[in-house]
């Protein structure tokens, strides 16, 4: 792999496929999926799948052994690929033969410590020459996040930082300014069977977020169909689906069958945010 200090990465091709959907009066349709999940392989196969449903935007997960903000379907898929041994050289490779393959954008979600192990520069640099679109970053604090900002923006990569109900507007400025590409509205209150509660928590939180930012708001909520899809749809700029697409892979009886069905899914997803 080239780590070519030069290479640039896609945060111009997010922006634009963000900014794509808006123009034809949707939301855009965000699939997570983990790298290494059921194989490296089978993880490539699975990102190549849901983009070929209809899913605009692709975050690969760099799967953790503590994933303290996922649930158990993610930490699930996370234990299978960190047991196949997956490393982060598989990670960037998911990355980089998604993209060739598909030309949307990728980025990598990820918790901080892999990132600050492996070396900010050296991990920007190799995110940016696989073609990666930016990271997510759930659990680095805007105030310590200045070094893998300095290198992001040097080397064309988005800063994607997650805001919750409970962020006051006062930090979700503060989230707001230091970030790039889009904001991730996560609403981390209310469990299966509330979800109209949660729906209201997160069309609040994106009515806040758009107050302080110009840039998209895509809203990971639990949507797990069309219908779902279409309610977030109404009022966010993205709708973010991960756990679905992995459960789908999971209860498959083998791999072409998970992929049939992750880009059956897609297929639904995408008309739910047509329709929204």
């Amino acid at each position: 792999m080239s780590t070519d200090a030069t290479a640039k990465g896609n945060i111009q091709l997010l922006s634009d496929t963000l900014a794509k959907a808006k123009s034809e009066d949707r939301a855009a349709l965000v699939a997570y999926l983990p790298a290494g999940f059921p194989t490296v392989d089978g993880g490539i196969e699975a990102v190549k799948a849901v983009i070929a449903g209809g899913a605009d935007v692709v975050e690969v997960g760099l799967p953790h052994s503590d994933p303290v903000l996922d649930g158990a379907i993610i930490q699930t898929a996370d234990d299978i690929a960190l047991r196949g041994g997956v490393k982060i050289a598989d990670v960037l490779r998911t990355v980089r033969e998604a993209h060739a393959a598909t030309g949307a954008p990728v980025l990598v979600m990820t918790y901080w410590n892999p990132i600050d192990r492996y070396g900010v520069e050296r991990f920007a640099t190799e995110l940016a020459a696989a073609g990666g679109a930016g990271c997510i970053l759930p659990d680095l604090p805007v105030q310590e996040s200045a070094l893998w900002r300095e290198h992001a923006d040097k080397h064309g990569l988005a800063t994607v930082f997650v805001v919750a109900p409970s962020s006051r507007d006062e930090r979700l400025a503060t989230i707001t300014a230091a970030g790039s590409g889009f904001v991730y509205a996560a609403s981390l209150m209310g469990v299966t069977g509330t979800r109209e509660s949660v729906g209201n928590e997160a069309q609040e939180l994106v009515r806040r977020t758009r107050t302080k930012t110009e840039l998209p708001v895509c809203v990971g909520l639990g949507v797990s169909n069309a219908v779902q899809a279409k309610q977030v749809a109404g009022f966010a700029d993205g709708v973010i689906v991960g756990s679905a697409f992995v459960k789908l892979l999971l209860d498959a009886p083998d791999l072409p069958a998970g992929l049939a069905a992750v880009r059956a899914l897609a297929g639904e997803l995408a008309d739910g945010v047509r329709r929204g």
